[in-house]
């Protein structure tokens, strides 16, 4: 079953009533809709005037749904995860912990690889030369040691938006790659919970300060589905505004159709399918991360 992302943009009160989140308007009362708990992947609280009950909060946690808050400025700022969300949990961090250097820079070589792949076939979808990335990719080295990712991002973010620089807080289109990002980063995160892994613990990424390492490194190749997605939104509107008609065009990343494994999945189950595959990459079971192909 595909689950669900939830956006909540206005004044509410979410309730847990007969396993179902209840949007209730704060002042009249009036309830607003209901959502089978079973049902959400994602969560996002987009208002400062939301109030949510602990009752609910646990029961979404119990059932491994990812609850974002958002800031002033109407972009993921924190997430809820719980704690851990597999039965063998503390089987599952020891191989994550064993896992040794030489195979995490294969790993990395693998997740590098395959973004390059992804984003030349993006520019492949919208006829815009290609074909230095495709040198790049046959030149990854184990660990990317030089730094193939960063010189293949030069060329794909140059070519694929006209006088466009990608910064995190630059022009638009920025803005709507910044939320999708962040919404990708969430549901990556709530996958490697739910296979038993500690989203901090990063293949590549090793920032102190950052809590979702191993996020960061996973979502690499997916990344290029939220930039699709992007592309073609502002090719078709001529719209950069990040308002709620854009975030909800934006949270149906979630749904999208991906190639993975010689299936086509949405995204949501791909990304599990991905961070399983690293659990056994962990263990000795698999030699390959089974990545999504863009097409």
């Amino acid at each position: 079953m595909i689950k669900r992302t939830i956006y909540i943009g206005n004044p509410s009160y979410l309730k847990l009533k007969q396993k179902q989140l209840v949007v209730q308007e704060p002042e009249t009362k009036e309830i607003k809709g209901t959502v089978p708990i079973e049902d959400i992947a994602l969560l996002m609280l987009d208002h400062y005037q939301i109030t949510i009950s602990n009752q609910l909060l646990i029961k979404l946690q119990g059932n491994n749904v990812a609850v974002i808050s958002c800031d002033e400025h109407h972009l993921p700022f924190g997430m809820m995860l719980p704690m851990y969300g597999h039965s063998e949990y503390s089987e599952r961090i020891k191989h994550q912990l064993a896992a040794s250097e030489p195979l995490k820079k294969q790993l990395w070589k693998q997740t590098v690889e395959q973004k390059i792949e992804n984003q030349k076939a993006l520019l492949d979808l919208n006829n815009k030369v290609s074909e230095p990335l495709a040198e790049y990719k046959l030149n990854v080295k184990s660990g990317d040691s030089s730094n193939r990712e960063g010189i293949a991002a030069q060329y794909y973010w140059k070519h694929l938006f006209e006088n466009f620089s990608r910064e995190r807080f630059g022009e638009e289109p920025n803005n709507l790659l910044n939320f999708g990002y962040a919404v990708l980063r969430s549901i990556v995160a709530r996958a490697l919970v739910s296979s038993g892994m500690l989203p901090v613990l990063g293949i590549f990424h090793r920032n102190k300060y950052n809590a979702y390492c191993l996020a960061d490194d996973i979502m690499e190749p997916y990344r290029p589905f939220v930039d699709k997605l992007v592309y073609n939104y502002v090719v078709s509107n001529n719209y950069y505004e990040l308002n709620k008609d854009t975030k909800a065009h934006i949270l149906t990343i979630a749904t999208q159709d991906v190639f993975i494994d010689g299936v086509v999945r949405p995204l949501f189950v791909a990304v599990t399918t991905t961070t399983s595959s690293l659990y056994k990459c962990f263990t000795g079971d698999l030699r390959q991360i089974k990545y999504p192909e863009l097409d």
